[in-house]
């Protein structure tokens, strides 16, 4: 860096940090007025402020009058296209009609550290609250401490002490889905899982376990999949080699449609020899060929139910608990074909 543009920068809420040797984090709460900074900590932040002639931007300064009108979503960049389509669209349309906007942060794979950045980064840009779609199975420390002094509403993902949880009860799903192959006669029913990371694919795939055992019957292995149509593809090729199989639980609409396509190729045809259910119920489900039975998830009901619950808070008229798991029967499912 040349010493104009030294000169020609800004000090930035980094500087500010640096100088009252705290992190962004604190100097973020300490500007907003968060009872959780002490006055002594508070004292230094505004202190290192007049020395590093740090200028509130708008984000400082919403961060002091504890007001931006911006929203913070977290996303990942990989998994289902359509959910992840939908739950933006909800948040952005709920947000815009209370007259806020939306940051959104994606992060690239199932970490922490790329989540806490995340978290961070918004954190700093001063949103008034948090709608988190990322299913990180474990929770860590800086998480906590970011989402404490800020709103946060969870779609069946990350869980922080103080988040509020929307969604449908993954495990309920997978019991929802098995039991309806069950009752259609079919003895036993494999699984295509979601990658095992993933808090929702351990969750249906515990489902229908406990379905399976419910009815006296050993759960064969589980087939994981990365909730892509290609890995269902992989998957239902080697289903198509098991002569014995005649239900398949798929844990997306996206790798059934895969799996339904390797079945087909394979000379096994849905439902007549193999009986495939999934969970989503996205818009291209109704449209499969043959159309797919699949347990329901509104994802833009749940972005716009986030964004709801965050502001209004208990006066939303959402109901905060797991959403029922309903099933869309449709026509890839059929009693097993009788020799």
């Amino acid at each position: 860096m040349t010493e104009s543009s030294a000169r020609l920068r800004q000090p930035s809420m980094a500087d500010v940090a640096r100088t009252a040797g705290v992190s962004a984090q604190t100097v973020s709460r300490a500007l907003r007025g968060s009872p959780n900074v002490n006055p002594e900590t508070r004292r230094r932040v505004l202190l290192a402020v007049e020395q590093v002639g740090y200028r509130f931007n708008s984000a400082a300064r919403a961060l002091s009058s504890g007001r931006s009108h911006t929203l913070g979503l977290v996303l990942l960049a990989s998994g289902g296209y359509y959910s992840r389509s939908a739950v933006t669209a909800g948040v952005e349309a709920a947000a815009g009609e209370a007259g806020y906007a939306v940051n959104i942060a994606t992060i690239a794979a199932l970490d922490t550290g790329l989540m806490e950045r995340a978290l961070a980064k918004l954190a700093d840009q001063g949103v008034d609250g948090f709608v988190i779609a990322v299913p990180l199975i474990s929770v860590t420390r800086k998480m906590e401490e970011i989402t404490r002094d800020i709103p946060t509403v969870t779609l069946d993902g990350s869980r922080t002490a103080g988040a509020r949880v929307l969604g449908i009860d993954q495990r309920e799903a997978g019991r929802v889905a098995t039991r309806h192959l069950l009752d259609l006669g079919h003895e036993q029913v494999w699984h295509v899982s979601g990658p095992d990371e993933w808090i929702e694919a351990r969750r249906r795939r515990q489902g229908w376990q406990e379905c399976l055992a419910a009815a006296g019957i050993e759960a064969p292995p589980a087939l994981e999949g990365d909730w892509s149509p290609d890995s269902g593809y992989r998957q239902g090729q080697i289903i198509a080699m098991i002569p014995e199989v005649t239900a398949v639980f798929v844990a997306s609409d996206e790798m059934a449609f895969g799996v339904i396509r390797a079945l087909r190729e394979r000379g096994r045809s849905v439902p007549e020899d193999v009986s495939i259910v999934s969970v989503d119920d996205i818009a291209l489900a109704a449209y499969c060929s043959p159309p797919l039975t699949t347990v329901r998830q509104d994802f833009y009901r749940y972005g716009a139910a986030a964004v709801a619950l965050l502001l209004d808070g208990d006066e939303a008229g959402v109901e905060e608990s797991a959403a029922t798991a309903s099933l869309s029967v449709r026509g890839s499912t059929a009693p097993p074909r009788r020799s």
